[in-house]
């Protein structure tokens, strides 16, 4: 490692030591590291522009990000819960499964976490909690378990952006997260139903027969949006990019038309949160594209691959060891950090090993959302904290068995590849 790499990572473990936020971080490191080597610090800018400008799929990020925040504010999701309340609020702990449901619905509408925890999400924990059956706490940790399963099922944030590093395709790594993403339900409603035994909560009412019609309907226009998207890209009809905002007009389409739930105050406001989402992922998005110059210069991807090739891994134990990293990156960075400061690092031992990239893509996601729930830094954990005010001590006590049937859904995943793999092959991908 050459004096300038070292002075570069040593800033930019330093300055986040002392809380500053992981993009300035990596920028100050990457002006650092282009003094202290020689370069011309405009190759800082170049990278920027470069990578933005030859990277249309990034678009598609701030369009998922607004659909999911007009979703909330026009109140669709409030109907999205009586669906789920009517199909399976009746079983034992069933307003966890209805958590749990309505996270898997939302996931093929947002995909993303957070806009799942704060918008669908806060509304289920009141549900959950104003009768008293469900501890607050309990509320909490299962809101924040099942809202990892968003980015899993298509569409994905982060699946656009490993998409971006990794040169694999975005649509295959979206049809592969669907099984993926159901196992992940299955574990949490199998863990909801242990804990819903053992903490004796009382089954819920069942909704009458008669007015399961006039719930389906009202939500069917929400339900279906994931089959307007899943269409469009595996019909050939649009790219995911156009997939985007296809659904940020369908939602705007429902709340403004269908619904008339949301004014044009509420609409702006969910345009400003939308854009002010949108620039805090791409600035850690063009930090990161400086910093993958850094490390293509100092061809620390091949040196990794050899060293890999000469501990002479089997693809599963490189894959286990690459997973431990990440389980404990995860502990101290936000996914989409670790995916394009970390992740381009592995994607050479992957290809040396034969190692399918959309299987390494989808497991990396599915590892780095379970770090999302993961203390102390556990960013779903603290914005489910913020709010509705529940004391975050409680939350993580809550959430560790759930935090625990994922990882065993995640291992898995990485032992049997064919299941992420078996939906994109029967639309034609061949590894």
């Amino acid at each position: 490692m050459s004096i300038a790499l070292s002075l570069c990572l040593l800033t930019v473990f330093v300055l986040a030591a002392f809380g500053a936020p992981v993009a300035y971080s990596m920028i100050v490191g990457a002006i650092v590291y282009l003094s202290v080597s020689g370069q011309d610090l405009a190759l800082a800018g170049e990278q920027i522009i470069q990578g933005f400008y030859n990277s249309y799929i990034l678009l598609a990020v701030p369009l998922f990000i607004a659909a999911a925040n007009i979703m909330n504010a026009g109140s669709i999701s409030d109907r999205l819960l009586q669906f789920c309340v009517a199909i399976v609020g009746h079983l034992r702990g069933g307003l966890g499964h209805v958590n749990i449901v309505s996270s898997l619905i939302f996931s093929g509408m947002s995909g993303s976490a957070v806009a799942d925890a704060a918008g669908i999400g806060r509304v289920i924990i009141n549900m959950m909690t104003k009768n008293g059956h469900y501890p607050a706490n309990y509320a909490a940790a299962i809101t924040a378990a099942s809202a990892t399963i968003g980015p899993i099922i298509p569409p994905s944030i982060p699946m656009v952006i490993y998409a971006l590093i990794s040169g694999a395709s975005i649509g295959y790594l979206f049809i592969a997260g669907l099984v993926p993403g159901l196992i992940m339900g299955a574990a949490l409603m199998m863990m909801n139903s242990y804990q819903a035994r053992r903490l004796n909560i009382v089954r819920e009412a069942k909704t009458p027969a008669k007015e399961l019609p006039r719930i389906t309907i009202r939500a069917l226009p929400t339900l279906m949006m994931p089959a307007i998207l899943l269409y469009g890209i595996y019909g050939g009809v649009t790219t995911p990019t156009e997939a985007a905002a296809v659904a940020a007009a369908y939602a705007l389409f429902l709340a403004a038309a269908v619904y008339r739930s949301i004014s044009f105050s509420e609409l702006y406001n969910a345009l400003k949160e939308s854009a002010l989402s949108s620039a805090s992922v791409g600035l850690v998005i063009g930090s990161a594209l400086i910093f993958n110059y850094i490390i293509a210069t100092e061809n620390v991807p091949t040196q990794i691959a050899g060293f890999i090739e000469a501990m002479d891994l089997s693809p599963l134990a490189f894959l286990l060891i690459v997973n431990l990293i990440y389980l404990a990156l995860g502990f101290l960075l936000d996914a989409t950090t670790v995916i394009l400061v970390v992740v381009p690092l592995f994607i050479p031992a992957c290809r040396e090993l034969g190692i399918d990239l959309v299987h390494f893509g989808v497991v990396t996601v599915v590892n780095l959302m379970i770090g999302l729930i993961t203390p102390p830094y556990g960013i779903l954990l603290f914005v489910i904290n913020g709010t509705t005010g529940i004391p975050l001590a409680g939350i993580v006590r809550q959430v560790i068995p759930f935090i625990l049937i994922l990882l065993v859904s995640l291992m898995i995943m990485i032992m049997f590849p064919d299941l992420i793999l078996y939906m994109p092959r029967q639309f034609g991908y061949v590894g």
